[in-house]
């Protein structure tokens, strides 16, 4: 497998009331070209992750409408793209919609932290895509099991290609889902809904070098 293949084969998957932003093109916000944008965002994350031999993969639930929907990268808001090939030296990355950039507070927690990582994670989604609420695409929900079947295979393929040996799951959907690819599963609380101090002690008992870091209020929106 490689990046090229792999974004692909996630382009070329298909569900009603889901959003596939290495597909589709958002209305109200992408620039028409956003799709090759955002595949272009994630080949390149790849790439990067698999020259850094990152075993480590931090696993959040789906794509969210404010974040990964708009950038093509998991647990990673507009704020952030600037500063991918900081932390993954390879991983440029580009704006794909028109305005200015969108922030999200857990997007900002999880980049407070990859910031003081000396090896950081491949960043990544149980579901790949932004599932939404019918009627309302600006909307988030969870995923069935019946769209989750359709990646089980490539998120398999993923984690072999990678040598994933840890999987830290961000959240207990994330939990429940990894247990099937790795042994060692570890869970901290989600940042959002009040669970931010759970997220920074939880990162703490994983990384003890990380003294935890502040988080500005601006832009602090889920």
């Amino acid at each position: 497998m490689t990046p090229l293949t792999f974004v692909r084969a996630l382009a070329d998957i298909r569900l009603d009331g889901v959003f596939n932003p290495y597909a589709d093109v958002c209305e109200v916000y992408d620039r028409a070209d956003a799709a090759a944008y955002r595949r272009r965002n994630l080949r390149n994350f790849l790439a990067a992750v698999s020259a850094l031999n990152t075993d480590t993969i931090w696993m959040g639930r789906d794509l969210g409408y404010r974040g990964g929907r708009r950038t093509g990268v998991a647990l990673t808001d507009e704020a952030h793209l600037g500063q991918m090939d900081q932390v993954y030296p390879g991983a440029s990355s580009q704006q794909a919609t028109r305005g200015p950039v969108v922030a999200e507070r857990t997007a900002k927690e999880i980049w407070a932290v990859l910031h003081a990582l000396d090896n950081p994670p491949f960043l990544w989604n149980v579901f790949p895509f932004h599932p939404f609420e019918e009627g309302n695409q600006f909307t988030n929900r969870r995923f069935t099991s019946r769209e989750l079947a359709c990646v089980n295979d490539l998120n398999s393929d993923l984690i072999r290609w990678l040598g994933i040996r840890r999987i830290v799951a961000i959240g207990q959907d994330a939990a429940g889902y990894a247990a099937q690819f790795c042994d060692d599963v570890v869970t901290v609380r989600h940042p959002s809904y009040g669970g931010v101090n759970e997220f920074r002690a939880g990162i703490r008992a994983l990384y003890p070098n990380y003294s935890g870091v502040a988080v500005s209020r601006q832009h602090a929106l889920f």
